[in-house]
C-alpha cells in the first residue's frame, strides 16, 4: 500500500505540471461604440489562442444579410481604402450614418482544440440636427382648426422640436390656445384667431450638435364675414337653381305624357276589316265576245 502511494505522488505531480488544454477566446474591451459622423470609429477586438500564433481574422457586418468587411487579409466593398487593421482591432475612417450597425469579429485558430471564437461590437453613428422641413399654410380662416408640422428625419439621436412665433418661443400651457408636441414637432390650434397671425418657424435640436431652424413663414388669418351683397347673390343663385330644376322636371314630365298619349292613340285606333274578295264568275253567264283563230 505504501508502495502504491509512493508511485502515485510523482504521477500526480506530472499531471499538475501539464498545461491544461485551452481554446481560442475572443473579447472586446468596448462592445458599444458611439461616435460622431465623419470621424473615425475604433472597433476593439482582442483574442488569445492555445497554440496557433497566426490565426485567421475576419470582420463582418450583420443586417438583413451578412456583409464582409475584412476577409482573407483585405477589405471588401465600401470599406476598401477607408479602413485599417491593427491586430484584430478594426478602425473605420470618416464614418457615415450607413456604417451604423452590429459588427462581428471572428478569429479562427486551426491548431487549437476549439478553433473558432467571436465577439460583437455595436456601432452607433451620431448625427447632428439638420434643417427641418416646416409646413405652415399661408392663409387660414378665423375659427378653423390648424396644425403646423416640423420634421428632421436625419438626426441621431432623434431631434426634439420647438416652435417660434415672431422669434418668440411658444411655450404651451393649460391657458394657451394651442398645444405643442416636442417629439412629433406638431403645433395645433383648436380655433385660430386673428391674433395668431405672424411669422412661424421651427427649430430641431439633439445632444450631438447645434440646433437648426427652418426659414420663417408668414401665416395670415382671415375673418370670414357674410356681407349683404354676398347673401343677396347667394339667394339669387339659389332661386335660379330651383327654377332650372323645376323647368327640367316639367319638360321631362311633358315628354313622357306625349309618349303615353301617342301609345294610347295607337292602341285605341279602330281595326278596319280587309275588303271582301271579288265575286266568282259563273260559266253560264259568260258570253263569248271575240273569237280567236289558231
Amino acid at each position: 500500500m505504501d508502495a502504491m502511494k509512493i508511485l502515485a505522488i510523482p504521477l500526480l505531480i506530472t499531471l499538475l505540471q501539464t498545461p491544461t488544454s485551452r481554446s481560442v477566446t475572443v473579447t472586446s474591451s468596448k462592445p458599444k461604440v458611439d461616435v460622431h459622423e465623419h470621424t473615425d470609429a475604433v472597433l476593439a477586438c482582442e483574442f488569445k489562442t492555445e497554440k496557433d500564433q497566426n490565426p485567421r481574422i475576419e470582420w463582418k457586418k450583420k443586417g438583413k444579410g451578412v456583409t464582409f468587411v475584412y476577409f482573407d487579409g483585405s477589405f471588401s466593398g465600401s470599406y476598401a481604402g477607408r479602413a485599417s487593421m491593427e491586430g484584430a482591432t478594426l478602425t473605420i475612417h470618416s464614418i457615415t450614418q450607413k456604417d451604423s450597425g452590429e459588427y462581428r469579429c471572428e478569429v479562427t485558430a486551426s491548431q487549437d482544440h476549439v478553433n473558432l471564437g467571436e465577439t460583437t461590437v455595436a456601432l452607433n453613428v451620431l448625427v447632428p440636427p439638420h434643417v427641418p422641413s416646416c409646413e405652415v399654410p399661408s392663409t387660414v380662416f378665423a375659427g378653423s382648426d390648424l396644425e403646423l408640422l416640423c420634421k428632421d428625419t436625419l438626426s441621431v439621436p432623434p431631434a426634439t422640436y420647438r416652435w417660434y412665433k415672431d422669434n418668440k418661443v411658444l411655450a404651451a400651457s393649460t391657458d394657451s390656445a394651442y398645444s405643442a408636441d416636442i417629439k412629433k414637432g406638431t403645433l395645433k390650434f383648436n380655433s385660430v384667431s386673428i391674433s395668431d397671425a405672424g411669422m412661424y418657424r421651427c427649430e430641431s435640436s439633439n445632444s450631438v450638435g447645434s440646433p437648426k431652424s427652418c426659414v420663417a413663414q408668414h401665416l395670415a388669418v382671415v375673418e370670414y364675414k357674410l356681407s349683404v351683397t354676398t347673401l343677396a347673390a347667394g339667394g339669387v343663385g339659389l332661386l335660379l337653381l330651383l327654377f332650372m330644376s323645376c323647368l327640367c322636371v316639367c319638360l321631362c314630365r311633358r315628354q313622357r305624357g306625349c309618349c303615353r298619349r301617342e301609345k294610347q292613340e295607337k292602341c285605341l285606333k279602330p281595326y278596319s276589316l280587309p275588303p271582301p274578295p271579288p265575286p266568282a264568275r259563273n260559266p253560264k253567264n259568260y258570253k263569248h265576245t271575240r273569237s280567236f283563230m289558231i
